[in-house]
């Protein structure tokens, strides 16, 4: 049996998200020896963390005693490795970062869609089903036909979506991300544009893929996942993919096979965007770790690069 369970959470309701509040939940985590990342903000949760199957339950019972939580909702996945280095609670403006003002999911949202119930949405010949994710996560894997933004940052999708709902005035659409939080806020911002039939996938890619059986799937390719795992298949199952260390792209085993492709240094993503004292830099991080291996040891930038 895996070692850790991995949540990963989110749930937006009015929060008192300040010191006492963070320094509480960071004490739950580390009393039971959890690892991982949860922002707090005025409009909620998120985060993913990782440790015992007890452990994890204890911190989701205290965070769902906090009042307006009681029905936050969790996805469990599981590692072999420990993915996560550390406990970090931090305080920001959102728990994911659009930029929008006024964009509130406690107000408005769009639609929730059942995984099982997701094939016959974006097969509807009048349904545009759009990726969410960032450009480099849509690279591995996406839903077939959906539309890549091409954005490197969720700050931008708004300006992508304002130039592409010129050429698609009242459309049905479809939205989807890993787990979901990231839907929430986009069907939010879509829906306050003016678009009424707006729909996004409960439970994100990954509940897509633990409910739907392979044979009957439409996502094509593996979903990245923001832990030292990098990426999951059908069924939760570990991916095959692995991180460039110095850019952080996601590499599959065609890239590593690339002349470009330098462990620790470089990769075909980012091997003509570095400098000379970049790539000492990276080499020498990667001769450090691989000191560290030899001794048993585990050497902290290898852990925080993944984390």
């Amino acid at each position: 049996m895996p070692r850790y369970t991995v949540a990963a959470l989110y749930h937006f309701a009015p929060l008192k998200a300040d010191a006492d509040m963070q320094a509480r939940i960071k004490a739950v985590c580390e009393e039971n020896g959890i690892c991982g990342t949860l922002l707090l903000a005025s409009e909620g949760i998120n985060g993913t963390v990782a440790g015992s199957a007890d452990g994890i339950a204890t911190l989701l019972t205290f965070l769902r005693a906090i009042p307006g939580f009681e029905n936050l909702e969790h996805k469990e996945s599981w590692a072999e490795e420990e993915p996560f280095l550390r406990m970090k609670v931090r305080l920001k403006k959102e728990i994911v970062t659009m930029g929008i003002p006024g964009v509130d999911p406690n107000d408005i949202v769009g639609t929730y869609v059942e995984p099982k119930d997701w094939n016959d949405l974006i097969t509807a010949d009048d349904v545009i089903t759009i990726d969410t994710r960032n450009a480099y996560e849509i690279r591995i894997g996406s839903f077939q036909g959906a539309i890549n933004p091409h954005t490197t940052n969720f700050r931008e999708f708004p300006d992508w979506f304002r130039k592409f709902k010129e050429s698609r005035p009242n459309a049905r659409i479809a939205m989807f991300c890993t787990g979901g939080i990231r839907c929430e806020k986009s069907t939010a911002f879509v829906k306050n544009e003016g678009f009424d039939d707006v729909y996004h996938l409960k439970g994100g890619i990954l509940q897509y893929l633990e409910d739907v059986p392979e044979q009957e799937s439409l996502w094509r390719g593996e979903c990245f996942v923001f832990d030292r795992r990098v990426a999951v298949k059908h069924g939760l199952e570990l991916g095959s993919y692995t991180l460039c260390h110095a850019c952080r792209e996601p590499l599959g085993p065609e890239d590593l096979k690339s002349e470009h492709f330098i462990p620790g240094t470089s990769c075909p993503y980012c091997h003509d965007k570095l400098s000379e004292e970049d790539r000492a830099r990276f080499a020498e991080r990667e001769r450090q770790e691989e000191l560290a291996s030899q001794r048993g040891e585990r050497h902290l930038g290898a852990a925080i690069k993944n984390a």
